[in-house]
This record gives C-alpha cells, sequence and structure tokens, in this order.
C-alpha cells in the first residue's frame, strides 16, 4: 500500500468550493493517495478581520504538510487587504511559479491550433514585492527589486525544467532595453547561465514583443523564464490564447514546499449554479501528483481528462457546437472524467508514467563582493508653488560646500541645468548631488549635513538613494536628456 501524501486543501470562495469538490472526486476515484487536512482562507477571513486572508492554524497545516492544493479566492478591494497568493508565494518561498499552456485544437477554439509552452515565472521579488509610498500629493512609487540570487534561482529552475522534460528552447523575456539595471541583471545572469546548457537553445525577447508573438505565433516558444509582473501577464495571454484560462493549472516550487491552483479567479458571478469548469483545478491537482511522486495515478488522470475532451464533453464556456457532443455541468463533467479512468486519448498525446529526469537546484550563492565606492546622492523634494525649477535649483545648490547640485529631474526627466524639454508642472523632483571636486571621495557624514541643511532651509525630503559604483561600473542611471 501507498503512503498517502499529506496535502493541505482550502475550497476557496466563489466557484472554488464546487470545482474542488469535483476535483477532489476525480482525485479519489483515480486512486490518489492522499491525507487532507482542510483550511479556510479567503473573504469569509477577511472578513473576520485577518487582513492577510489566513489564520495561523491554517498556516499550521500548510507548514506541516508542506502541499497547498487551493482554490481560487476573493480578495476585497483596498483598505490594506494583501492578496493572499503572494502572501502565500513569499512565505513560503515558492519561487517558481510554473503554467504549462496546450492548445488542444480542434476541440477546444483557439487562433493558434499549435501551441505547447511553459511559462516559467520569478515568484518573490519585482514589483509585487509590494513596497509602495506615497511621496507627494501628487505622486506615488512601487520600487522594483531584482537580485542576483533570485535572477539566478528561476534561470536555473526554467533550464533544469527545460532539461528534465525534454523540452528544447528557454526563452527570456525582459525589458532591458527600458530598465537597464533591473532587467538588465536579470537577462545577463540568463546569458551566462544558457552557456551551461548547450543541448538547448537559448534566446531573449523584449516583453512586447514576446507578448505579441505569444499572442501571435506561440508555437515559437517552448519554455519561457521572466520575471514576476510580466509572467503574470504573459501566462494569462498565453492561457487565453490556448482558448480557455480555466483549462489552466499552475505550480508555485519552493525548495521546501508547493501549492498548486487554477490560473482563472472565484467568478463570483456563476457560483452556486453548478456550471463552472473544474478542468484548472483539476489540471493544478495533476502537476500537485507528479509533484508528491504519484505519476502514475496523475497519467491516468490527464488521460481520462484528455479522453473526455475528446468526446466531445464541454462545460458551457467551452463548448462549441461544431465538435461538443454534450454541455456539460460541473457534476456531469466529473463524472465524465471519472467514467473514462483508465482509457487512453485517440488524438491528444497520452501522458506516460515515467519517472522525471533529476532537477539539480543547487543552492545560490551570493555575488562576489565587489568595491563599492560612494559617488554621490539624489536627494527627493516635495516642491510646490514655491516657485519654478530655476528658483529650487538656486536654492538647494547653495546648501552644500562639499558637494555640488549637478542636475534636477522630475519622474527621470531632465529638467536643470540643460532641460530638453519644459516640464515644470508637478511637485516631485530628484536632486543628484555628486563631489564638488571630481576627485575627493564623498562620505556619509556629508550627505548628513546636506540633508540638514535642506532641513534648516526648509525644503522637505521625502526620499534620498545614496549613489555608489562597483568595481569602477556605475551603479546608477542619469536622467533622460542628461
Amino acid at each position: 500500500m501507498t503512503k498517502k501524501s499529506p496535502i493541505t486543501v482550502a475550497h476557496g470562495d466563489g466557484i472554488g468550493p464546487e470545482i474542488m469538490v469535483a476535483t477532489l472526486k476525480i482525485l479519489e476515484a483515480a486512486g490518489a493517495q492522499l491525507e487532507i487536512e482542510t483550511i479556510e482562507i479567503g473573504e469569509k477571513v477577511y472578513k473576520r478581520g485577518v487582513m492577510s486572508g489566513i489564520e495561523d492554524k491554517s498556516w499550521e497545516s500548510i507548514q506541516r504538510t508542506k502541499c497547498f492544493l487551493k482554490a481560487p479566492i476573493s480578495t476585497p478591494q483596498g483598505g490594506g487587504f494583501k492578496s493572499l497568493n503572494v502572501t502565500v508565494r513569499k512565505s513560503m518561498a515558492l519561487y517558481a511559479n510554473v503554467r504549462p499552456c496546450i492548445s488542444y485544437h480542434p476541440y477546444v477554439r483557439t487562433t493558434q491550433p499549435v501551441m505547447n509552452m511553459v511559462i516559467v515565472r520569478e515568484n518573490e521579488e519585482d514589483l509585487y514585492a509590494g513596497i509602495e509610498h506615497q511621496q507627494t500629493d501628487n505622486v506615488v512609487q512601487c520600487l522594483k527589486l531584482i537580485s542576483h540570487t533570485g535572477s539566478e534561482r528561476i534561470v536555473r529552475y526554467a533550464f533544469e525544467y527545460a532539461r528534465a522534460h525534454g523540452r528544447k528552447k528557454v526563452t527570456c523575456i525582459s525589458k532591458d532595453n527600458i530598465m537597464k539595471m533591473t532587467d538588465g541583471l536579470f537577462h545577463r545572469i540568463f546569458d551566462t547561465v544558457a552557456k551551461e546548457y548547450p543541448e538547448l537553445t537559448a534566446n531573449h525577447m523584449i516583453v512586447d514583443i514576446g507578448a505579441a508573438k505569444i499572442a501571435a505565433a506561440p508555437h515559437l516558444f517552448d519554455v519561457v523564464v521572466t520575471e514576476n509582473l510580466y509572467g503574470d501577464i504573459l501566462s494569462d495571454i498565453a492561457a487565453e490564447v490556448s482558448g480557455s484560462v480555466g483549462l489552466c493549472g499552475s505550480a508555485n516550487i519552493g525548495k521546501h514546499g508547493a501549492m498548486f491552483e487554477a490560473v482563472h479567479g472565484s467568478a463570483p458571478d456563476i457560483a452556486g449554479q453548478n456550471i463552472a469548469n473544474p478542468s484548472g483545478l483539476l489540471n493544478a491537482a495533476v502537476l500537485m501528483l507528479q509533484h508528491l511522486g504519484q505519476t502514475e495515478v496523475a497519467a491516468k488522470i490527464q488521460n481520462a481528462w484528455l479522453a473526455t475532451i475528446e468526446d466531445g464533453i464541454h462545460t458551457g464556456e467551452i463548448f462549441n457546437p461544431q465538435v461538443s457532443a454534450k454541455r456539460a455541468n460541473t457534476t456531469e463533467f466529473s463524472d465524465a472524467v471519472i467514467e473514462r479512468l483508465g482509457k487512453l486519448p485517440k488524438y491528444f498525446p497520452a501522458m506516460v508514467a515515467s519517472e522525471e529526469k533529476q532537477m539539480k537546484l543547487p543552492d545560490i550563492q551570493m555575488p562576489k563582493r565587489g568595491l563599492k565606492k560612494l559617488e554621490g546622492v539624489d536627494v527627493f523634494v516635495d516642491w510646490r508653488d514655491r516657485g519654478n525649477v530655476a528658483e529650487l535649483a538656486g536654492q538647494v545648490k547653495s546648501l552644500s560646500n562639499s558637494l555640488k547640485l549637478s542636475s534636477i529631474d522630475s519622474r527621470g526627466l531632465l529638467v536643470w541645468p540643460e532641460a530638453i524639454a519644459k516640464s515644470e508642472q508637478g511637485d516631485h523632483w530628484r536632486c543628484r548631488f555628486t563631489p564638488a571636486n571630481d576627485t575627493a571621495p564623498v562620505t556619509h557624514e556629508q550627505i548628513i549635513q546636506l540633508l540638514q541643511s535642506f532641513l534648516k532651509a526648509g525644503v522637505e525630503v521625502i526620499k534620498t538613494e545614496n549613489l555608489y559604483s562597483f568595481d569602477g561600473v556605475r551603479g546608477f542611471t542619469v536622467a533622460q536628456g542628461q
């Protein structure tokens, strides 16, 4: 008797309970060996005043089982409520989001009949770190954080995934023509790691053309690796292009745990009507069974599901009179999958319950320490209704003898001393200070004295950012037009 694998299950909100019941019924009928602990998350928990949407006792279950099968949930708008998905991914260190996107033509309507790609998305950093501040009446900021270790870890995962699953190509997608430091780091690490996998084709695309190609020519892609925000957007584009977001499941993988979920949301408008498609959550459960080593059960379910699709048993959102034999509700669809357990698809390739090659995922080391030199400071100020930029420059450039005001920009666009464009409507200005004597080093004491001078002058400082070079390479960008 196979030892049962402990998992934590959450039925979620909206259509979540219906599709979870259907999915668990199929798993049980297929012989999945699972020891299930059920927790409550989402809307009801939020309404009890738990801003994360998950209580401590539920965390204890997830930390104990290290495997979480989650139905969609609803996050209340505004009010400081945190995304539960992001919270779970970050708290469990689930750094890799893996989303297979496959076209099921001709049984599911799609404009792209040849499509079989996997998007590997970095899951913990980028803009989804959620570090935001309102700095002035007019300007808010969101910090984009990209690390060497986080980038290398996800890039290595993508190449190892491709090797283990017999894939041939890995494509990196970023926007390093604009964000030369953050996305540039991601791209450079991709190029470095790619050299260790000579049997795999490696290429890079800028995110805008990459998104267009995924929508128009998905056959060009095999495995895609990208940052958090781009991955979120691109995976939904790919899922929709495949025919239906409702068919796609995803895996969130970390070193010490995993979470599996459907790509789609809770769809409260159709909740309780028994018409939702459980396929996305079921396909996520198949990924879970593979993760748990129950590959024979995973293959049995996947092949039965494919046979059901081939037989034209379709829920409403993919029903097409030209190819569908029956418009099935949630219960009827899950029963049809159970009836076909043990059968193989005739048109689609059957899943084979073979052992996958072991993925080699070493601990990622911090980069070597470089020669770090302080080169100056950016002082961000809230300045409004007190004159034009020339007057601001006239006031602040005399605030320090050891550091000189070298430029002022408005949200990245140079406005002083030689502005390429007139842009003086605003209240958010970056004043860059560099050494008055180019040969003199900059010290933290000079920066503190400068900020004290701002305080005495009544100029409101909202943020500072020290400027560094590393091994002689500038670690900061210049303003547009500079």
